[in-house]
């Protein structure tokens, strides 16, 4: 009986950790207010769960840019077949709070001349 209620603690103890862990990552609390715009080139794409990334070098400076959860990020129409490794980005979002992070949260992306808004209700003003 006493195996059963440490192994419980320990179990609800791991889930809240991760549940923890989750929360962080998700959300726009990392986020810096202002909009910031990012531009270079691809140089990998992920369309998965929990957020599809995208790495992008500018400048010589390797970038995360993270976008909406996978089923959000294609409804926008940006999947893996519209952008390739090598092609020009511009991520318009909020970069993390953290200055020295290369991260950002992207909600328009521009490629090929083609513009995926993957948060269209927080898209700037033109």
């Amino acid at each position: 009986m006493q195996f059963k209620a440490i192994r419980s603690v320990a179990l609800t103890a791991v889930m809240l950790a991760a549940g923890t862990a989750a929360y962080a990552h998700h959300g726009w609390s990392w986020t810096q207010d202002e909009f910031f715009e990012l531009k270079g080139k691809i140089t990998a794409i992920y369309i998965g769960n929990p957020h599809a990334t995208l790495d992008v070098d500018a400048e010589g400076e390797a970038w995360r840019v993270e976008m909406a959860p996978p089923s959000r990020t294609i409804a926008a129409g940006f999947t893996e077949e519209v952008a390739k490794v090598g092609d020009e980005v511009t991520a318009i979002g909020n970069r993390s709070l953290e200055a020295t992070e290369k991260r950002m949260k992207a909600v328009r992306l521009i490629v090929g001349g083609k513009t995926y808004d993957v948060y269209p209700d927080r898209v700037p003003p033109a």
